[in-house]
């Protein structure tokens, strides 16, 4: 029996099939029992594929459904990748799943890596492959590679490396009987899963290339990962029973909801599909909204702008084709699950998800909600403090004041900004800088704080998001890479950052200098997201949420100047590994949900926003503030846990596996010795200062509604002079 009833799925266009597909069939056939697919034994005896297997599997049935436009040779080149993925999938778990043999595993992966990034990659002579994933590797990379352009290869090969060599780290959680955590199951199962694997290979089928310019951009990147998420979370409820129950795998979004909520299978079930809807829905916002203007911003060419709908339109196929598929499958359980797409007049409504487009419906602003009691986080450190911290008190009110953020009409005044105390959280966050280390990081405390507030008031509550990108845009002539004469500022915001950008990017080599610029801009433009959210009055979705927050947070912005005191002793690479990603991105979501959790009454209740995860879990689980609240001190404490375990346990192991020189060595602790100070000084600075105590909240309001300045809709402009 299944162990859940499958749920309705939201499958907005039907699959259409590729005319081409018993082509497909005859072609992978052939091909898989060339390359050695069919006749590969397992370690306990039989064969990892035979011809009936690979038959009822139906890959060929997959590309033809995903892929419903491209000719037969296209069709057949993709199938057969398609083929060689899921044997090395199958292969791999068959080897090593149940002998734990961690370093013929990893001698495994590297042997089908020199068929990308090795001499025989680039054609040159190469050994015989040993089996039948390098064997097809080989072969697939040479037909495919030489038709694609270097930023398709390179974009290419980061993925097929990922769900190579994450495999391990299916490998090591099976191995520990660790169930991870929902934000690093969503991360991982990106790298691991294929979907971003698959969305190349997209390109190569509509036969058109991403611009590389557009590639790394906020739209172009909520396309590539909302088509991921959807793909991994679908193929998690279909292929539940396989994995789990009887291959005893822990890399499920089924069992990861059950193991995280403790509640029942079908009820983590329903949640995943909850989630998956909402992904859906999030590249159609983004595609419909966020890529056309994105594509009239970047003034693009006609044939990037059909290059781009080409690609979209590719991933809307590949979503209802897979969903086609795994309902005829022979790999995954499927009974009683229905084909997708409405099949009638007046059916539409049945299948478009409309109870998760209800969620993301904000609720009324300004409603009183009360003060949220904060459940006790879990935090392992003990918080430190500078010697310096009455000097960097006094240093950044004078340097806010000299900025003019006091100057009226402003949103800040001394008293609120002396109530702040952002030189006490800078005292903690870096305990260990000197004076002028101390001053800087208060100053740039302040900038983005003090951004954070004046957004809000300028732009979101006069509707005038087009002078939020406006502003945005401008704040790039303050950061020149250079030594571009910078504009006159024209506001605080402005005057602050072209001190900062001068004091902070003086010192850096040119790489550091565009690294960290970037990391500023994407802060300021995640507050023109936040701005776009808050005029439709859109609860974002809850992944998009979460990795955005980092963002609008600042963390990334800090991680950047963190990361320039390393430059040169922690090479870039390191950075993209799993252990240091997982790592900051842990650290930053506890600061950020330390922040949620104690602002919740502040800004659902007195500022009327809609960017807060307690209010973001309430709307997608259906709860009250409390358990909402609940379950964010939960995801904190699991974060918290992942980074206790990888700094312990991952970062010397990758140490080790990489035979990282001693310096190196000393720089990763030490980074991690910094990012413990990082979380336990917000969460002491968010206990103790005054911006989200309600007494504070009520003066500031009678305030503003009082004689100093009107209050209510259309009023903020009176109060501020934003950038027109």
């Amino acid at each position: 029996m299944q162990p859940f009833v499958l749920p309705d799925f939201y499958v907005p266009h039907p699959g259409r099939l590729n005319p081409n597909v018993e082509r497909a069939r005859a072609h992978s056939m052939e091909w898989a029992r060339g390359m050695g697919m069919l006749d590969t034994p397992k370690p306990g005896g039989g064969l990892v594929w035979d011809e009936a297997a690979l038959a009822k599997m139906d890959y060929a049935l997959l590309c033809a459904y995903t892929h419903p436009d491209c000719d037969g040779p296209a069709l057949d080149l993709i199938t057969d990748w398609y083929t060689w993925v899921f044997f090395f999938d199958d292969d791999f778990l068959e080897k090593f799943k149940y002998s734990r043999d961690m370093p013929a595993a990893r001698a495994y992966i590297d042997g089908l890596e020199r068929f990308m990034t090795g001499p025989e990659a680039d054609g040159a002579e190469a050994p015989e492959p040993g089996n039948a994933a390098e064997r097809g590797l080989r072969d697939l990379w040479a037909r495919t590679v030489p038709h694609m352009s270097p930023d398709w290869r390179r974009r290419f090969v980061t993925s097929t490396h990922n769900l190579m060599v994450e495999s391990m780290w299916e490998l090591d959680n099976i191995d520990a009987g660790r169930i991870a955590n929902p934000i690093e199951y969503v991360q991982m199962r990106r790298r691991v899963g294929g979907a971003p694997w698959s969305a190349n290979l997209v390109e190569y089928a509509v036969g058109a290339e991403v611009p590389d310019r557009f590639a790394a951009t906020r739209p172009l990147r909520v396309l590539g990962d909302t088509f991921a998420d959807a793909v991994h979370l679908r193929n998690d409820l279909f292929s539940y029973q396989r994995e789990v129950q009887e291959e005893g795998e822990n890399s499920n979004a089924v069992l990861v909801f059950e193991t995280f909520f403790q509640c029942p299978t079908q009820r983590a079930a329903d949640l995943v599909n909850d989630l998956l809807t909402s992904r859906l829905q999030q590249f159609e916002t983004t595609a419909m909204a966020e890529v056309p203007a994105l594509l009239a911003d970047f003034a693009a060419a006609p044939g990037e702008q059909a290059a781009v709908a080409a690609y979209t339109k590719g991933l809307q196929d590949w979503q209802s084709g897979g969903h086609e598929w795994h309902v005829r499958s022979s790999r995954y359980m499927n009974t009683g699950a229905r084909t997708g797409g409405p099949s009638g007049l007046g059916t539409a409504a049945a299948r478009l998800g409309v109870a998760g487009r209800a969620r993301q419906v904000a609720p009324a602003p300004f409603r009183p909600v009360g003060h949220l009691a904060v459940p006790e986080p879990y935090m392992p450190f003990a918080h430190r403090t500078s010697p310096h911290l009455d000097a960097a008190r006094e240093h950044s009110r004078e340097w806010a004041r000299a900025m003019g953020m006091f100057d009226p009409p402003s949103v800040w005044d001394e008293r609120r900004f002396t109530g702040l105390d952002l030189a006490y959280c800078g005292a903690m966050i870096d305990a260990d800088a000197d004076l002028e280390g101390q001053y800087r990081t208060a100053d740039w405390l302040t900038w983005g704080t003090y951004g954070d507030d004046y957004f809000p008031a300028a732009y979101t509550r006069t509707g005038d998001l087009a002078g939020a990108k406006h502003q945005h845009d401008r704040f790039a002539l303050f950061m020149p890479v250079d030594g571009t004469p910078m504009p006159a500022p024209l506001n605080p915001l402005e005057r602050g950052l072209a001190d900062l950008w001068e004091r902070s990017a003086g010192p850096m080599g040119a790489a550091d200098r565009c690294r960290f610029r970037t990391a500023v801009l994407d802060m300021t433009e995640s507050w023109v997201w936040e701005a776009g959210n808050e005029i439709a009055r859109r609860v974002p979705d809850p992944i998009d949420y979460v990795e955005m927050r980092r963002r609008t947070f600042g963390s990334d912005m800090t991680m950047g100047l963190a990361r320039i005191a390393y430059g040169e002793i922690i090479p870039e690479e390191l950075y993209g590994t799993r252990v240091l990603h997982e790592l900051e991105t842990a650290a930053q979501d506890y600061a950020c949900f330390t922040n949620d959790l104690f602002s919740y009454q502040k800004e659902i209740e007195f500022e009327g926003e809609l960017h807060n995860l307690v209010l973001v879990v309430q709307r997608f689980l259906d709860v009250d503030r409390r358990r909402a609240a609940e379950v964010v001190a939960r995801l904190m404490a699991e974060r918290m846990r992942q980074f206790e375990r990888l700094s312990a346990v991952d970062l010397p192991a990758m140490c080790d596996e990489l035979a990282l020189e001693e310096p190196v060595r000393q720089a990763l602790f030490q980074r991690v010795a910094e990012l413990r100070d990082w979380m336990s000084g917000i969460l002491q600075w968010h206990r103790t200062c005054a911006r989200y105590r309600e007494r504070e909240l009520t003066r500031l309001r009678a305030e503003r509604t009082g004689h100093r300045a009107p209050a209510g809709i259309g009023t903020s402009a009176a109060r501020l002079t934003p950038v027109r």
